[in-house]
């Protein structure tokens, strides 16, 4: 492969839709490019493009209009933040305004399978948190809920909660990435956490739990305990955000 055919973007979201959108503009056959994260390295070869946000917010708003199943693919692909997919998900966004949503029955392609597969690992785990989630009442009123996901999905499960949740003011924190959403009387707010002490919980929601974790004991009839099942609803790397899965 050329030189030519070799481009190069900045590591960031922006920068590679933003990259994905010039070379389907400029480029006859995106199929014979290759999209890389510049490394900055003394003889890296190839174009850099540089990153312009409009221009990727053009290319996911034109994708979603064209191919709305594609765009929510390559949302959720995102969140996933694969390293070393560029160039399968610049495939993937060509053949996509190709062919439309037909695109997803084009999983011979690589690049199509490759970037199916990881977006429905980051759906599956997004729908599991929407039902595992366990938001804790604190001393001042508020509600504290703690996860630590292998995908970047705090916004579609903040803006999920915003919808959902009654409470006025509660706060949603992904260890892992040191990120938070704040729900505040109508208000949804992102931001980091460089360092978190945990608040301490409120009386009620100490009894409540107490009484939960005794319930779950209960029902957990010991004839009929299934561990693979149950680790494969609810895996066990959420058990310790999970209040029934205290003190296993």
């Amino acid at each position: 492969m050329s030189c030519m055919n070799r481009y190069l973007y900045d590591g960031t979201a922006d920068g590679l839709l933003s990259a994905i959108a010039w070379i389907i503009e400029e480029e006859p056959d995106p199929e014979q490019v290759l999209l890389l994260e510049r490394k900055d390295t003394l003889f890296e070869e190839g174009f850099f493009i540089a990153t312009d946000a409009t221009l990727a917010e053009s290319l996911f708003f034109r994708l979603r209009h064209h191919a709305p199943d594609a765009a929510h693919t390559l949302y959720t692909f995102m969140l996933a933040e694969k390293e070393g997919m560029e160039t399968s998900l610049l495939h993937y966004v060509a053949l996509a305004f190709t062919h439309g949503d037909k695109v997803k029955g084009h999983l011979t392609h690589p690049g199509v399978r490759d970037i199916v597969t990881v977006s429905r690992k980051a759906e599956r785990e997004l729908h599991r948190m929407k039902g595992l989630l366990r938001f804790e009442k604190l001393q001042d009123g508020a509600y504290l809920a703690k996860m630590e996901p292998d995908h970047n999905i705090l916004h579609p499960l903040a803006w999920h909660f915003s919808r959902r949740l009654r409470a006025q003011h509660w706060f949603l924190y992904d260890v892992r990435r040191r990120t938070a959403a704040r729900w505040n009387n109508g208000s949804l707010r992102f931001g980091t956490i460089e360092q978190f002490t945990t608040p301490a919980l409120s009386d009620e929601e100490k009894k409540v739990q107490a009484m939960w974790q005794t319930f779950f004991k209960t029902i957990a009839i010991p004839d009929r305990k299934n561990p693979r099942l149950q680790k494969s609803n609810m895996p066990m790397k959420y058990w310790k955000y999970l209040t029934e899965k205290q003190g296993e």
